[in-house]
């Protein structure tokens, strides 16, 4: 689960965690998101949790782990998603949600990962503002990889406001 210390990342992991997976890695750029993820979740199971403290945008991390840990599902939840923080600084925000998608997809197509599941949010609906597009490029992305491996599980959901969510 990339983004497992936000809000739909780390309730994804519960969820995740209830259907007793053989292993849970967890990829948080936030050193204080993911020490507090590690707390909860290794209260919540006895599953073994790999934690690690990267981005998305880290092509080799990225490969490190899909390969080390062999994994056959990605949640993509990570993503800049505070509306104002993107419009002031609109290319860090496309280089993550976008790019960030574009390296992470691409490795998980590379390593033979079954399922990958991004999740966007209703802002990509008709963009308004530099997130909203940032979002609607990193499903773009995804719509075009599971054109081109169509043997691959490739899917995307969007959520809208969430209730206690650090983003917008």
């Amino acid at each position: 689960v990339t983004g497992a210390g936000g809000s739909i990342g780390s309730e994804l992991c519960r969820e995740i965690l209830r259907n007793s997976p053989k292993l849970l890695v967890l990829l948080e750029l936030n050193e204080f998101s993911l020490y507090h993820a590690e707390n909860t979740f290794r209260k919540l199971s006895s599953i073994p949790i790999v934690l690690c403290l990267g981005s998305v945008q880290d092509t080799a991390l990225l490969k490190n782990l899909l390969h080390e840990h062999k994994i056959n599902t990605v949640y993509h939840a990570a993503a800049y998603k505070h509306v104002p923080l993107v419009e002031e600084n609109p290319l860090e925000g496309l280089r993550n949600n976008a790019l960030g998608t574009k390296a992470l997809v691409e490795n998980c197509i590379e390593a033979e990962v079954v399922a990958f599941v991004l999740i966007s949010t209703d802002k990509a609906v008709r963009p308004t503002n530099v997130m909203g597009v940032s979002k609607r490029i990193a499903e773009m992305i995804v719509q075009d990889m599971a054109r081109r491996f169509p043997q691959r599980k490739l899917g995307i959901v969007r959520f809208g406001n969430v209730l206690d969510s650090s983003g917008s």
